[in-house]
């Protein structure tokens, strides 16, 4: 089991075994739980920042923008093509 200790600042400082295995970079946020068994420190971000380009990179579309109710008619029209099959 790896310690630490509190200083005059009210700062813990996390074992660099337990920041490497959960990936923790300096400025990592935590929400702070007072639980019956103790302290619990949960990362605020579960998972990793991402662009979105990096995760709708499908969504590309390099024409003239679109305006609501044609976008509108794209999606009703997808729609009855998908309810007639």
């Amino acid at each position: 089991m790896d310690t630490t200790k509190l200083s005059s600042k009210g700062q813990v400082v996390l074992p660099s075994a337990i920041r490497a295995a959960r990936k923790l970079k300096a400025g990592a946020r935590f929400a702070v739980e007072d639980t019956v068994e103790g302290i619990l420190l949960r990362p605020l971000t579960p998972f990793p920042h991402t662009r979105i380009e990096d995760v709708c990179g499908m969504l590309k579309y390099d024409g003239p923008a679109k305006s609501p109710e044609e976008m509108d008619a794209a999606v009703r029209a997808m729609f009855r093509r998908l309810w007639r099959k």
